[in-house]
């Protein structure tokens, strides 16, 4: 059986590796979808799609040793349609017989096209959550225990904590300008 899990993976955490390794207990075959493909060097998604796929490849090998998983990762950009948005899914990725998910919007978009959704608990969600592991690279905190090894390699190979920084730096600067009116 194939699996179908989507995230933006800004950065991919350990919270989505254990939701990965779960998976991988009911499932032969895995696609990973990136979420918001298109979006990149911004507070939000500071990552491009390519580097968040390397991220999620370098991390999910564990899994497939001794052929325990097969992983597929797959860039989804946004449509901005939702009501299209599970086609769109599905013509970007392999064929897929289960969706996981704790998103209630995209929940019921599977369930509306007819999609088995299963979903987890939340592993740790006060550490392990994207926009709090950014902040953390942001102030100089301590990020590197909340991802995997393979991520955090990938996030210092791409120079990542300095543009995390930059692109804060510089949101931080345009919301000035925009609320001082210059």
């Amino acid at each position: 059986m194939r699996g179908f899990y989507i995230g933006r993976f800004q950065p991919y955490h350990n919270g989505h590796h254990t939701m990965v390794e779960e998976i991988a207990t009911e499932v032969d075959e895995l696609v990973l979808g990136i979420g918001s493909a298109g979006d990149s060097h911004t507070d939000h998604d500071p990552f491009t799609a390519g580097e968040r796929v390397m991220m999620v490849t370098r991390a999910v090998r564990e899994f497939e040793r001794n052929d325990d998983l097969v992983t597929y990762v797959v860039p989804i950009e946004d449509l901005n349609r939702n009501s299209v948005w599970v086609s769109h899914v599905q013509s970007m990725s392999p064929s897929f017989d289960v969706a996981y998910s704790n998103n209630p919007l995209v929940i019921r978009l599977f369930e509306e096209a007819g999609i088995e959704v299963r979903q987890s608990g939340l592993f740790d969600r006060e550490r392990l959550e994207g926009s709090d592991i950014r902040e953390a690279v942001i102030e100089g905190d301590e990020w590197r225990a909340r991802v995997p090894d393979p991520v955090v390699e990938t996030i210092e190979e791409i120079n990542g904590v300095q543009r995390i920084q930059m692109v804060a730096e510089n949101d931080i600067v345009e919301r000035w300008e925009a609320q001082s009116g210059e």
